[in-house]
């Protein structure tokens, strides 16, 4: 797999820069190293994703990792958050902390995707035996991220700093991100910034990211709606919930489309499942429903849940029955700290594949990305991995039993996060990139 670099001329040269290798010789490097690392990226994807493993369960994934840091000769940590791996690079000069995150889980998704290597695994997810499938794609960012410090490792006497390579486990909705800051990831020693990619469906070799709100936060919700069971041929003599939790689900819609400003962020409440009865002939006496909500402002975000609580609640006393609104708020807003965009920017353009780089709209998938970005700046962007082509409307999304990336894709993301990390460390962490 060769690639071509359009390479940038050097404007302005900083002192920091006048001693360290060149911008141009250390990208060139980076893509010479690349090419002889691909076939083992393109081998670990496939391997990875033949065994995929559910969230804090990535032991053989896990294990993988490891023995590769640890034939590079780098410092590793694990187990970090469970089944994490942290792997630290120190460079032949002095220079800040950077890290570059991979998360491993797969999904409770059977499979249809016809590959050589498709997942036949299955396992045990919330009593019940299920499939399990990279339908996320982070099969990919872990081959990557190896990818990435096998090359660096190569390069280690000419880099100036650190770099800290986090390999975490169930991203998927877990909590593995906070396992693996409570589990002092962040720590000994502490990055000032940290970088991670996401493989989505677009224009191959994409990278595709935005200043500020990129991703939504997700709220759980789970209305309980009781009302008072009856025979179904005669429903006056009781309270029917299902038809009250029709009107609420109604209801809800209004909230995005006529009670907020969605020219501000965009926002989406969806129940996602209602559960309620065993016969047809018989009003239940309650249902459940539960759902989810997307947002990327906060105040938006609170305004939302107090007027999703107060439609469901309405709507059922007006019909004699009752609701309970509960509301998870642990999700966060995966934001992009503004001025780390604009300085990596260039790095961005500069490594980016045919699809090129683009600012996009925010995107109403969620990430634990913004449990390290509380805590020290952060840069996410989505590596565009649909097949050169494809009619971009069509394709499978994450978290499908058709997802499908093109392995085209992965040397943008080795050449992106290798380039991000070390233009950052040239810049000795706060100045722009030269």
């Amino acid at each position: 797999m060769r690639l071509s670099l359009a390479l940038s001329a050097l404007a302005v040269a900083l002192p920091l820069a006048a001693q360290q290798p060149s911008a141009d010789a250390l990208a060139r490097e980076i893509d010479q190293r690349m090419e002889q690392v691909m076939p083992k990226v393109v081998a670990w994807r496939r391997d990875i994703h033949e065994h995929p493993e559910l969230s804090f369960e990535e032991v053989r994934t896990s294990a993988l990792v490891e023995k590769h840091l640890r034939s590079l000769g780098l410092e590793v940590k694990a187990p970090v958050g469970k089944t994490g791996v942290v792997a630290i690079l120190r460079g032949g000069k002095p220079g800040p902390v950077v890290a570059l995150r991979a998360d491993m889980d797969g999904l409770p998704v059977t499979e249809l995707v016809d590959l050589p290597f498709k997942s036949k695994v299955r396992a045990m997810y919330n009593g019940q035996e299920v499939g399990v499938m990279h339908a996320c794609g982070h099969d990919n960012h872990v081959a990557i991220l190896m990818g990435v410090a096998e090359v660096l490792t190569a390069m280690k006497a000419r880099i100036p700093g650190t770099v800290k390579f986090i390999f975490q486990p169930a991203e998927e909705g877990l909590g593995g991100a906070a396992a693996m800051v409570s589990d002092g990831a962040l720590q000994n020693p502490r990055p000032s910034a940290i970088f991670g990619l996401h493989v989505m469906p677009g224009a191959l070799g994409s990278l595709n990211a935005r200043p500020g709100g990129f991703l939504a936060a997700a709220d759980g919700l789970e209305i309980i709606v009781k009302g008072r069971q009856t025979h179904g041929s005669q429903p006056w003599a009781g309270v029917d919930p299902i038809v009250v939790s029709s009107q609420i689900v109604l209801g809800l819609q209004t909230i995005a489309s006529r009670q907020i400003d969605v020219s501000a962020a965009p926002a989406v409440i969806t129940v996602g499942a209602i559960n309620g009865g065993n016969r047809g002939n018989i009003i239940p006496d309650s249902v459940v429903m539960i759902g989810t909500i997307r947002t990327f402002d906060q105040t938006m975000r609170t305004q939302i849940h107090e007027r999703v609580k107060r439609t469901a609640e309405y709507i059922a006393q007006s019909a004699g029955a009752t609701a309970i609104v509960r509301l998870s708020t642990g999700g966060l807003i995966t934001t992009n700290d503004p001025a780390l965009f604009d300085k990596m920017t260039p790095t961005l353009k500069r490594t980016a594949g045919s699809g090129g780089f683009n600012i996009v709209n925010p995107i109403t998938g969620s990430e634990d990305f913004p449990v390290f970005t509380r805590e020290i700046p952060g840069l996410f962007y989505a590596l565009g991995a649909s097949p050169a082509g494809t009619d971009l409307s069509k394709v499978a999304v994450n978290h499908s039993p058709l997802f499908f990336v093109d392995e085209a894709a992965l040397p943008i993301g080795v050449r992106s996060l290798a380039n991000l990390a070390i233009d950052y460390l040239r810049s000795g962490g706060s100045a722009p990139v030269p």
